[in-house]
């Protein structure tokens, strides 16, 4: 199979979850023996921040504009599949494009799902629109649960699924070593996830200053009062990830407030850690124990003395381990290709029994 990518970024993962999961994804689909080529908007916060400038999985190339983008279009007008990413820029605008000429299956590939319905809800068509959805063949949505109903039946998606992110275990995986931080997080700032870091690190750091406390991501407030006992790290490339969560007793999922309200919709952040076998505190949403079984394979947390329980419990090498064994089941890269795979040939068999049915 060949297909093409159009996502937010491959080459950066500078302030974004994208480029993690697409180069996650992208590395297994290969493994599959298929074929991918990845566009990217040349962006200079990205061209400044790369991480990853030549993929040995993928051709990665790179357009300034809608009006270069259309110096790819045999690749686009001969491939299998064209998967159009959440958060490309002028993502409409190229949505028109790939439709128009796309010879195979179109997706849409949604990692942001609940903030995306939030922005088209109040008519922010920043990356998609209403029109394009039904036009899309297939909708890949971050978020399962009722979310691929609303797509669905609200917005004539012809066939929603959920596509999860997942983690890449070759490197993901426990690396020994001292723990330097009873809890620790990675993530950039959000406005909406603060309060809860607040409430789940910031005031547990406080109450227990003889304990250790880590906050990796970039674009936090210089205002922020940080504890003395937090350390502060602002930003962390992928390939020190698993030496971060390695190092970590205990490690904090926070969780945006769109994707709390709608639910089933975890965190890359989440399989990552639990591949490591590091133990994860997480704020609560429906579906989450779909992921992960509550008190065996991860502790929830609603306030401040949730966590310093979870900090106090000896079972967390149980935990972790139990963690890392469900995501190595059921949420590898490996497992992620196969879906994306059978939701691919799926589409484009459905896309050709509507074709004979309208000719006949």
């Amino acid at each position: 199979m060949r297909i093409v990518v159009l996502g937010l970024s491959l080459s950066s993962s500078w302030g974004n979850g994208h480029a993690t999961t697409f180069r996650a994804l992208l590395k297994a689909f290969a493994a599959r023996g298929h074929d991918a080529l990845f566009l990217e908007r040349d962006v200079p916060w990205y061209r400044d921040q790369r991480d990853l400038a030549d993929p040995d999985f993928c051709t990665l190339c790179f357009y300034t504009d809608l009006d270069d983008l259309a110096r790819f279009t045999p690749e686009i007008a001969e491939a299998d599949a064209v998967i159009v990413g959440s958060y490309v820029p002028e993502g409409v605008a190229v949505a028109h494009f790939v439709q128009e000429v796309a010879g195979g299956t179109t997706a849409f590939y949604d990692i942001d799902t609940p903030v995306t319905l939030a922005k088209l809800a109040r008519g922010d068509f920043e990356y998609l629109s209403p029109a394009v959805i039904p036009r899309y063949d297939v909708y890949l949505s971050f978020t399962g649960g009722p979310t691929l109903d609303l797509l669905e039946r609200t917005y004539g998606s012809p066939a929603a699924r959920a596509l999860y992110c997942s983690v890449d275990q070759a490197a993901y995986r426990p690396l020994g070593g001292e723990k330097k931080w009873d809890l620790s997080y990675l993530g950039t700032y959000s406005a909406d996830r603060q309060p809860t870091l607040e409430r789940l690190l910031i005031d547990p750091a406080r109450a227990l200053p003889d304990r250790r406390f880590v906050v990796a991501g970039p674009q936090y407030p210089a205002e922020i009062d940080w504890p003395a006992n937090v350390e502060r790290i602002d930003h962390l490339p992928p390939s020190a990830h698993a030496a971060f969560y390695s190092a970590s007793r205990f490690t904090l999922n926070v969780t945006r407030d769109d994707m709390i309200a709608a639910g089933w919709s975890p965190s890359v952040r989440l399989f990552e850690a639990a591949a490591c076998a590091t133990p994860i505190v997480s704020d609560v949403w429906d579906g989450i124990e779909s992921i992960f079984v509550p008190d065996r394979e991860i502790i929830l947390a609603r306030g401040t003395a949730d966590t310093i329980a979870a900090i106090e419990r000896t079972d967390a090498g149980a935990i972790g381990i139990a963690a890392q064994r469900r995501v190595l089941a059921e949420h590898t890269a490996a497992i992620r290709a196969g879906e994306l795979e059978r939701h691919l040939i799926e589409a484009e068999a459905t896309a050709t029994t509507s074709e004979l049915t309208s000719a006949a």
